[in-house]
């Protein structure tokens, strides 16, 4: 057998392999989306499946959720904000903490960087406790910034822009400084915009993990027009009832947001993420 007739035959497996592998990853998705137009009473007697009559098929959860008979779009704009802000935020202190470990050497970077690599390997919930004292003390309890503020400096954002700009050659620093460019200058003119591919790539991550986190602004808001959405969505389901209808047509409104940052920036993703496992 031919090498090109080998290569022909390993691209067509691979491709269908591929192909099986999107339709199991979109199958949940097309259930949610069939499931949002079933009725509460079907919902609630067969659950979820791909079992539908189109005879009773209907858009009424979601004119409900436009309506304004719930919070949810209160809970999608404080989810929205938190977000933005969020994201951000993290992407530029991050990556200013990132670029001065990679480009700058100074007394104890090796132990602060072993710190940040210590810090990664922590699990959330351990601090959950301490963290909560603090924003206490702060007193910025049921408020955004008191959701905002432990995820300023991410650490694995911070080791992911530093293994990013490692591959980056230091003859940059050297010929803007020769210019007479100032540090700030320099990591403003020249290193940001050699950054658009990990800022893509580091944007998709943190925007998952800020939109859907619910654990922490579960515990740190307390009233229904400052919680997020996972925090809504699941406050629909209570002891007194569940709103499993308003849930699956919530959820599937949700995830417009995601799906939208991931086709903005999806060309850069691949090529941010090779490029930030460079070492140099």
């Amino acid at each position: 057998m031919s090498i090109t007739k080998k290569s022909k035959i390993y691209s067509t497996c691979l491709f269908i392999f591929f192909v099986i592998v999107a339709i199991i990853t979109l199958l949940p998705l097309a259930l949610l989306a069939v499931s949002s137009l079933r009725p509460g009473s079907d919902l609630m007697r067969y659950g979820l499946n791909f079992s539908i009559d189109w005879a009773n098929a209907n858009l009424n959860e979601y004119k409900m959720l436009f309506s304004g008979a719930n919070s949810y779009f209160v809970w999608y704009k404080n989810s929205l904000i938190i977000t933005v802000v969020r994201v951000a935020l993290a992407l530029f202190l991050s990556a200013c903490v990132g670029y001065g470990f990679a480009m700058y050497n100074f007394k104890g970077k090796n132990i602060l960087f072993l710190c940040v690599l210590l810090v990664m390997m922590i699990p959330t919930e351990v601090i959950l406790l301490p963290l909560y004292r603090l924003i206490v003390k702060m007193g910025l309890i049921n408020n955004m910034w008191g959701i905002i503020l432990p995820y300023l400096v991410v650490p694995m954002l911070v080791f992911f822009f530093r293994q990013y700009l490692m591959g980056i050659p230091k003859d940059f620093l050297d010929a803007a400084r020769v210019d007479g460019c100032t540090e700030y200058g320099i990591f403003f003119k020249i290193m940001i915009p050699l950054m658009k591919p990990s800022f893509a790539a580091m944007g998709i991550y943190q925007g998952m993990q800020s939109w859907n986190n619910f654990l922490w602004p579960m515990i740190v808001t307390n009233s229904i027009d400052k919680i997020t959405l996972p925090v809504g969505l699941q406050s629909l389901l209570s002891p007194y009832g569940n709103n499993y209808d308003i849930l699956i047509a919530g959820s599937c409104f949700a995830i417009i947001p995601i799906l939208a940052l991931f086709v903005c920036f999806q060309r850069y993703f691949i090529e941010g993420m090779t490029a930030g496992g460079v070492k140099g």
